[in-house]
C-alpha cells in the first residue's frame, strides 16, 4: 500500500518562475498532449494574423492571450518592432513576461517519447540544463560534465571546473527535421529517428542555427537579446527570426561570460511546413547568410559593454555599418534592435502595468 508521502504528487520545478510562451494562428487542441507537463505553468500566448480572429484554449490552462490589437495597444508606435505574421511575434511574449525563465514552443510540436517508450517532459529537461553550469570555454569530451553519471574528465583545467551560468537551452526534434527548404526539396521524406542522449556547451567563438520551436532561456541572463528580428508581413525575409536572435544572443553570451547548451530534450515536430513557400520565405536569407554568418563570426563588443542591453545596442551599430551595404533592409533591422530594447526597458524597467492586467483574455486554472 503506497504511504499518504508516496501518493503526494512533487511540485513542478520553477513552477512560479517560468513562463511559457506559444505563438499561434489555430486553436491550442495540441496543449491537450503537453497537459500533464504544461497545466502547473502560466502561459503567454501570442496570436499571430488576424485579431479578430477567436483563438481557443483548452479549459484548466492558467494563460494570457495577446492579439495584434493588444501588441499595438501596449508598445505603440514601437509594436512596429514586432513582427506580424510570422513566429518571430513570439518575442513579445518574452518582453510582458515577469518571469525568471521562459520556454517557448510551436504549435505543432509533440510529446516525444524516449527509447524506452517512455513520454519526455521535455520541461523538466530544459530546466535541468538552465540550473546546471555550462562550459564553454573548454569542451569536456563526456559531454555535460554535470550530468549525474558523468564528470570532467582527465586534462580538464580545475580552474574552470565551476563553468559558466547556463543563459540558453537548445532542444532538439525528431520526426520532421529543420531544414531549409532546398534540402527539404532534395528530401521530402526523410525523417529524424534518431536520439542521441546527451547534452553539450557549444563552445565559445562558435556560432550555431537556432531553433526557437523547443526552447529555454534565462530571461534574466539573456532575454533583451531574444530579439526574433523584423519578419514576415512588409519584410523581404522570413523563417530567419530565430537563427537571427540566435546568432545575436551567441555573441553576447560569448561577451558575457555565459554558456549555451544544446541537445536533449526532443520534442515530436508533427508537420512539415511547404518547401516552396518556405523557399519563398527564405530566398533572400539563403544568399544574405553568406555574409551575414561572417559578420557575426568576426564581430567582437567592447568592455564597456557590460550588460545585455548595451551589447545589444552596439550590435544595432555594428549591423548597420557593415550589413547595411548588403541591403537597406538591415538598416530598417538595427533600427528595430534599438526600438525593440528601448520597448523592453519602457516595459520592465517602469511601473508598467501588470502584464495580467495588460492581457486580452485571461483563464483562471
Amino acid at each position: 500500500m503506497a504511504t499518504p508521502s508516496s501518493s503526494v504528487k512533487p511540485l513542478p520545478v520553477l513552477k512560479d518562475e517560468l513562463d511559457i510562451v506559444i505563438p499561434t494562428i489555430r486553436n491550442l487542441d495540441f496543449l491537450e498532449m503537453w497537459r500533464p507537463f504544461f497545466e502547473p505553468y502560466h502561459l503567454i500566448i501570442v496570436q499571430d494574423g488576424d485579431p479578430n480572429k477567436t483563438i481557443k484554449v483548452p479549459e484548466g490552462f492558467d494563460y494570457e492571450l495577446y492579439n495584434r490589437n493588444d501588441i499595438n495597444r501596449i508598445l505603440g508606435p514601437k509594436a512596429s518592432c514586432i513582427s506580424f505574421k510570422d513566429s518571430a511575434c513570439r518575442c513579445f511574449g518574452y518582453m510582458v513576461s515577469k518571469k525568471k525563465y521562459i520556454y517557448t514552443i510551436d504549435d505543432d510540436c509533440f510529446v516525444a517519447k524516449d527509447p524506452s517508450g517512455k513520454d519526455i517532459n521535455a520541461l523538466e529537461q530544459h530546466i535541468k540544463n538552465l540550473l546546471c553550469p555550462s562550459t564553454p570555454f573548454f569542451f569536456n569530451t563526456l559531454y555535460d560534465p554535470y550530468r549525474e553519471g558523468a564528470d570532467f574528465v582527465r586534462g580538464y583545467p580545475f580552474s574552470l571546473r565551476e563553468g559558466a551560468p547556463t543563459a540558453v537551452s537548445h532542444g532538439l526534434w525528431l520526426n520532421i527535421p529543420d531544414y531549409d527548404a532546398p534540402t527539404q526539396l532534395v528530401k521530402p521524406l526523410e525523417r529524424n529517428s534518431r536520439y542521441v542522449d546527451a547534452v553539450l556547451t557549444i563552445p565559445k567563438g562558435t556560432l550555431f542555427p537556432m531553433c526557437g520551436m523547443n526552447l529555454a532561456f534565462d530571461r534574466e541572463l539573456i532575454g533583451p537579446a531574444m530579439y526574433f528580428g523584423l519578419m514576415g508581413d512588409g519584410q523581404p525575409i522570413g523563417r530567419y527570426d530565430d537563427m537571427w536572435a540566435g546568432w545575436c544572443v551567441k555573441v553576447i553570451c560569448d561577451h558575457l561570460g555565459l554558456g549555451v547548451k544544446t541537445g536533449l530534450p526532443y520534442i515530436w515536430h508533427s508537420k512539415a511546413s511547404n518547401p516552396f513557400v518556405n523557399l519563398k520565405k527564405e530566398y533572400k536569407g539563403i544568399f544574405w547568410q553568406e555574409e551575414i554568418i561572417p559578420f557575426f563570426q568576426s564581430a567582437t563588443l567592447p568592455k564597456e559593454c557590460t550588460s545585455v542591453q548595451k551589447c545589444y545596442i552596439e550590435l544595432s551599430k555594428q549591423v548597420k555599418e557593415k550589413l547595411g551595404a548588403v541591403d537597406p533592409y538591415f538598416n530598417k533591422l538595427a533600427d528595430a534592435m534599438v526600438t525593440w530594447i528601448e520597448a523592453w526597458d519602457e516595459l520592465n524597467n517602469t511601473s508598467a502595468p501588470n502584464s495580467s492586467e495588460q492581457a486580452n483574455g485571461v483563464a483562471a486554472k
